[in-house]
């Protein structure tokens, strides 16, 4: 029998209509959306219906992914798949943790809809336009390295063995390409669309203000192992410290990479990803091509991650 993580996608994997075909033939899924519309009128629609441009808007995108991974999940359970541990990659933290009981889903969603709000407001506040890049085939120590010398620019997600992405201001990540360039560095670089300079110092008052929102939270020990982004560790037995956790993650690079290698460390063989596209999977495979993974985003990878896992 495999040994089975759910690890659930993050900003970035939206696209209009997600988590439409899974409401319609999951009851969690549906009843989640319910209750969801209750909190944010108007947030089904978005989902389903959305343009991809509104999508994109981090007040937007954050509540909608929400949805659609942690639906994915509830659709999974109703199928008889429980994993043997979860994790998220940034916003994915959040519904990972509520699938794991954290806390109940609806209140998950209420800190999703806080923290999009915050970290909106925290990249409108910046002083140059943000920007971020996917630098790959370049180890993360030259890297980290590069971005030592620079202003406004820092290594953001620990995605793959030879995959980081950078984060900062347009004019530091444009320096960081000449800074490479001018070493004669031949790594591929590519842009990514996005709104803000997401896990760097320019989310600090996002992460502290997250950070008062989660003091009022009364967090439960999670019934399912779960990782963090911050540590690349499973969460710590005591639930006062996910506060913490979970803000300081705003500001903070996510480490993918070593989050991974602990779930595979702990027996993990098995990776299916929760919520829009495939991203997550295709990482995991860099980090370690001898694992099985499988992404459920509607009806159809549904039944087939369940004919794979189930055979």
């Amino acid at each position: 029998m495999a040994n089975i993580a759910f690890v659930f996608s993050g900003q970035g994997a939206q696209y209009p209509g997600m988590g439409e075909s899974l409401s319609k033939i999951s009851p969690a899924a549906a009843s989640l959306y319910d209750r969801a519309e209750a909190l944010r009128p108007g947030i089904r629609a978005l989902s389903f219906s959305g343009t991809a441009e509104e999508l994109k808007e981090t007040v937007n995108t954050q509540p909608a992914l929400y949805l659609t991974d942690l639906g994915a999940a509830l659709a999974l359970r109703e199928a008889g798949i429980e994993p043997s541990a979860v994790a998220g990659f940034s916003l994915g933290e959040l519904p990972a943790l509520a699938f794991a009981g954290a806390y109940p889903a609806d209140e998950g969603f209420s800190l999703v809809l806080e923290r999009a709000k915050l970290m909106a407001k925290a990249s409108h506040d910046m002083p140059d336009t943000p920007a971020m890049a996917a630098v790959m085939r370049m180890p993360p120590e030259q890297i980290e390295e590069i971005c030592q010398k620079l202003e406004n620019v820092w290594p953001a997600n620990y995605n793959a063995p030879e995959q980081t992405v950078i984060s900062g201001t347009a004019s530091g990540v444009a320096a960081f390409k000449a800074a490479c360039a001018e070493a004669g560095i031949s790594a591929r670089m590519v842009d990514l669309p996005v709104s803000g300079a997401f896990h760097t110092p320019f989310m600090t008052q996002a992460s502290e203000a997250f950070g008062e929102v989660l003091a009022g939270v009364q967090f439960a020990k999670p019934s399912i192992p779960s990782y963090a982004n911050l540590t690349g560790a499973r969460y710590p037995d005591d639930p006062a410290d996910y506060g913490h956790i979970l803000a300081a993650q705003i500001m903070n690079p996510v480490r993918w990479v070593g989050e991974i290698r602990a779930l595979i460390d702990a027996g993990i063989d098995t990776f299916v990803e929760c919520g829009p596209g495939k991203t997550l999977c295709g990482l995991i495979k860099k980090i370690d091509k001898s694992v099985a993974a499988y992404n459920v985003e509607n009806e159809e990878t549904l039944a087939a991650a369940l004919a794979a896992i189930q055979g």
